[in-house]
C-alpha cells in the first residue's frame, strides 16, 4: 500500500475501527465461551471476514451443522453482497491483480466508505480503495482477536452479547430509512418477513422470507431504481 493512499484513506476508516472493534471484540467472547479459541477468532476473521455469518456461525459450529447446511445459511445471509459486487463492477474494472483481494474484502462498512468516497485527486483510486479495505479487515481481526483472548483470560457471563448483532440490524435498518427517501424495498423486506414469520414461524421462516424478498424485488427491480440505496452491514 502507498503512504500516501494509506494517510488518505485512514481517517475515513475511524468510524468502522469503532464498530468493528465493538462488534468483533462481541464475536471473539461468544467464540471463546463455547470452547473455540483465539486461534479460531484469528483465522475466522481472516478467512471468513462476514461479521453476520460469523456470529451465525459460532451456534452452528456448536451444534455440529453439516456442511450442506452451512453453506446455505452462508448463502442466505451473505447474498447481499451479489449486488454490492454487481453495483462496483464500473469502479473496480481496472484494479488488475488487486481485483480479487478487494472482492474478498469488501463488507457493508467498506462498501459504504468505497461508494460514498472520491480519492484525492494526487492519490491512486485503487491504492485508495485498497487501504480502506486493508485497514477495516485489520480492525476487525484485531477486535475479533482480542475478544476471544479477553474471554479465556476473564471469567464473566455471556448472556445477551449475542444481541449485538439484533442490535446492529436494528440501527442499519433505521438509518437507512432516514438517509433514504425511497423506503419501498426495506418496506418489501419488512412486510414479507413478517408474513413468513407468522406463516412459518419462528424456526422456518429465513428462507421462505428471503426468497419472497429476492422475488419480489426482481419483478419491482424497475420501479425501485429512481434512487440507488446505501448501504452500511459485517
Amino acid at each position: 500500500m502507498k503512504k500516501k493512499a494509506l494517510k488518505a484513506a485512514f481517517p475515513y476508516t475511524l468510524p468502522v475501527m469503532a464498530g468493528y472493534l465493538f462488534l468483533g471484540l462481541g464475536f471473539g467472547i461468544l467464540l471463546e465461551s463455547k470452547g473455540y479459541s483465539f486461534i479460531w477468532a484469528f483465522f475466522m476473521s481472516v478467512i471468513i471476514y462476514a461479521g453476520s455469518m460469523q456470529y451465525a456461525a459460532i451456534e452452528l459450529l456448536a451444534a455440529g451443522a453439516g456442511f450442506g447446511y452451512t453453506a446455505m445459511m452462508t448463502l442466505i445471509i451473505q447474498i447481499r453482497h451479489l449486488f454490492y459486487g454487481l453495483s462496483l463492477i464500473g469502479k473496480y474494472k481496472n484494479t488488475g491483480k488487486l481485483k480479487p483481494l478487494l472482492i474478498h474484502e469488501l463488507t457493508d462498512e467498506t462498501y459504504s466508505l468505497v461508494c460514498s468516497i472520491d480519492p484525492p485527486k494526487d492519490v491512486d483510486p485503487n491504492q485508495f480503495y485498497l487501504c480502506i479495505s486493508i485497514l477495516d479487515h485489520i480492525y476487525w481481526i484485531t477486535g475479533c482477536t482480542l475478544g476471544a483472548l479477553l474471554g479465556s483470560m476473564i471469567s464473566f457471563n455471556t448472556k445477551g452479547i449475542d444481541f449485538v448483532m439484533t442490535a446492529l440490524f436494528i440501527v442499519i435498518f433505521t438509518d437507512q430509512w432516514l438517509s433514504s427517501k425511497e423506503h419501498r424495498p426495506a418496506l418489501i423486506g419488512l412486510i414479507s418477513s413478517v408474513v413468513c414469520l407468522m406463516l412459518f414461524g419462528s424456526s422456518n421462516f429465513l428462507i421462505p422470507s428471503m426468497i419472497c424478498i429476492a422475488a419480489l424485488l426482481t419483478v419491482f427491480r424497475k420501479f425501485l431504481e429512481k434512487e440507488e440505496p446505501t448501504y452500511h452491514d459485517n
